[in-house]
């Protein structure tokens, strides 16, 4: 590259020295002054600082001299001399000028300059004092933009090192909830600190573990607490970061990542978002297939396990689209472990909400366990940016600390978003609204899946003119009726505007598209519809593109009927439910109308208790009740069921030849 450069400079400084068009010579004082005297002269420059002068010739002049005339040397002809004396070069001028006067010729201008060495250094080695500059400069730009060492070191890994002196602030206590996946993590630096403990049974100390979970969950806060947790060296490096516009970057990286590693070992390499460069290959290598990003990923997998070993070396790597990575990325001896990192359950959110409540001035009376209960489907980051937006409220409302208000109008505003105090709505757009959101509430606690209502409001929010807001139920396992019961709950605000205002309208949009999204899985995916039973279309390895269909054209014709069918049964089914209890429905309407906003205390009042005892309200009363048992068990010094189980027997040694296993001898 660099001879590149030297010869782009020599050819710039020939066009800038060369080919300017301009003509000089030297030659001695006798021969100068006949050209004079020959008027062959424009103009003559003294330079008395140096003791020359330049003549600038006329194009007659030029001829005489024998300059070359061509149009290629097009600028000025020169002729150039040393002076006498200074002093006495103007009496010389003047006499020639007289004499040329006599002779009818025109007289030469005369023109003094000072000049200068530093000038002339100048003029001369300006431009390429300005080159190598701009080379120096382009230079340094690259090597910020290569990884720190230059264009040549490109291929160089632009891993972050983390050790004892230099590590993060964030430790496992920083880190809530997630108890499971904490173990898992906690055990892969005990492998690291405690190697002797484990090989001195014959295990092998696993080679990686991949974080599969949603975004927010934690899944890099958790390799940061292991980067200041950990005794070892920790590499840090994104998936990105392998990728470059030149071939074969991303594939010397790696080599160059996991040879700082194994001159660190032990030590753990984390690798946030592989899926970068860990997508499955091969996979419609027709259509954009990317041969570079192969190449890195095929370096990748001969590194974590290949011909070499790299004993000591333990990869971490986070993604939340694990259907999409290579099966050799994740099979034993790569990524042994995968732990699910998944959405934080209600005693998680808990925990979660105390850590981000830490440096936060709250209210004494604040129920953690109900705002808990208010954030189901929410992760990490959703209930760190809900604390921190309780406390940006509160603080415009120049409280003196945040109370539960200020943590239900920062639910409002992540999930509904920002409050339009501006916008218009006439009064039948509100009887509309409100009787569309009584609709929802009246249907959802007749019900008996119905999540628990939180609140009722017709303030618009975002792009939403209204909302129900609901506790939603935590279930592994949802059953058939469950899914109907959302549906119906869904379709009942279009339902109350066809049987109380006679008309519909274009507010239900969101709901017929949940409740749609919902019948097409009923059909596809769980197999719960009566002519298409146990049947499941759905591909979740990802491998199918979309362009044919698994089913034929008069299969698709029954999916369109069964979808159809469930959804206006449940419509019809809303529109009973509103029928029957259309009193109450109106009361509620009416209700919304004056005050905007309801809770759940108001809506108890107009429909009466629920039927139907919440799942969240039955866990948290089997979890109560196990905790009174074992704090009694405590007091009384009875130990639980697991103490109270015989310890096992030792099997004597038989010295018989007898095969018959001893009585008490573990089944095989």
């Amino acid at each position: 590259m660099y001879w590149m450069y030297a010869l782009i400079i020599l050819s710039l400084l020939a066009l800038y020295y060369f080919q300017d068009g301009s003509q000089s010579k030297e030659t001695d004082w006798s021969d100068f002054e006949k050209a004079a005297l020959a008027g062959d002269f424009d103009k003559i420059a003294v330079m008395a600082s140096n003791g020359t002068a330049e003549g600038i010739l006329t194009q007659q002049g030029a001829k005489n001299q024998k300059f070359d005339m061509s149009p290629t040397f097009s600028g000025e002809k020169k002729l150039i001399t040393t002076i006498p004396s200074s002093d006495k070069i103007q009496d010389k001028i003047d006499a020639w000028n007289s004499q040329l006067a006599a002779a009818g010729k025109p007289e030469i201008k005369v023109v003094y300059e000072k000049s200068s060495d530093l000038m002339k250094f100048f003029w001369y080695f300006g431009p390429l004092i300005l080159i190598v500059g701009f080379m120096l400069y382009m230079s340094r730009r690259m090597s910020s933009g290569a990884g720190g060492g230059g264009i040549f070191n490109v291929g160089k890994s632009k891993a972050m090192v983390f050790d004892k002196d230099n590590g993060t602030n964030v430790t496992f206590e920083d880190v809530a909830g997630l108890s499971e996946a904490k173990v898992e993590i906690e055990e892969i630096v005990e492998f690291l600190k405690n190697p002797q403990r484990y090989t001195d049974l014959g295990a092998k100390i696993p080679k990686g573990a991949l974080l599969v979970g949603p975004p927010g969950t934690g899944k890099t806060l958790l390799a940061k607490a292991v980067a200041g947790e950990a005794s070892v060296p920790f590499l840090s490096m994104s998936g990105s970061d392998f990728v470059e516009m030149f071939v074969g970057v991303g594939a010397a990286r790696v080599r160059d990542l996991f040879k700082q590693a194994k001159e660190k070992a032990p030590c753990i390499v984390f690798i946030d978002e592989i899926d970068a460069v860990g997508r499955a290959r091969g996979r419609n290598p027709n259509m954009g297939s990317n041969d570079e990003r192969e190449n890195t990923l095929n370096q990748m997998l001969t590194e974590m396990d290949g011909f070499q070993s790299n004993n000591g070396v333990i990869c971490l790597a986070a993604t939340n689209r694990a259907d999409m990575l290579d099966k050799a990325l994740l099979r034993p001896g790569r990524f042994d472990r995968q732990i699910y990192v998944d959405l934080p359950e209600l005693s998680d959110r808990e925990a979660i909400f105390k850590v981000h409540l830490r440096n936060i001035k709250v209210n004494s009376k604040l129920d953690v366990e109900q705002l808990a209960r208010q954030t189901q489907g929410f992760s990490g980051a959703d209930i760190a940016n809900v604390c921190n937006e309780a406390a940006l409220i509160a603080a415009r409302n120049n409280k003196k600390s945040v109370d539960w208000d200020d943590f239900m109008a920062a639910i409002d505003r992540i999930v509904g978003g920002l409050e339009k105090k501006s916008r218009i709505i006439t009064d039948d757009e509100k009887k509309a609204i409100a009787t569309h959101e009584a609709g929802h509430a009246t249907v959802t606690w007749m019900i008996q899946y119905g999540n628990p209502l939180v609140k009722v409001t017709i303030v618009p929010r975002g792009r939403a003119l209204g909302a129900a807001w609901y506790a939603p139920e935590e279930r592994q396992i949802i059953p058939t009726q469950a899914l109907l019961d959302t549906m119906c709950g869904l379709l009942a605000g279009r339902a109350a505007e066809e049987v109380f205002l006679g008309q519909i309208g274009t507010g239900a949009s969101d709901d017929l598209e949940k409740c749609t999204k919902i019948a097409r899985s009923l059909v596809l995916v769980y197999g719960m519809s009566d002519k298409l039973p146990n049947l499941n279309y759905n591909d979740s390895s990802g491998q199918d593109m979309g362009f044919t269909r698994p089913y034929s054209e008069e299969t698709a014709q029954i999916i369109d009927d069964e979808i159809k069918r469930i959804i206006n049964e449940q419509y019809e089914r809303a529109k009973s439910i509103l029928k029957e209890y259309a009193r109450q429905h109106n009361e509620i309407r009416d209700q919304l109308i004056e005050h905007e906003v309801i809770y759940h205390d108001d809506v108890e009042r107009i429909l009466g208790p629920r039927k139907w005892v919440s799942r969240t309200d039955e866990i948290i009363a089997l979890n109560k009740k196990q905790e009174e048992e074992e704090k009694r068990a405590k007091a009384l010094g009875i130990g639980t069921d697991a103490d109270k189980l015989p310890e096992p027997q030792a099997v004597a040694n038989d010295d018989d030849d007898d095969d018959t296993p001893p009585p008490f001898a573990p089944r095989k």
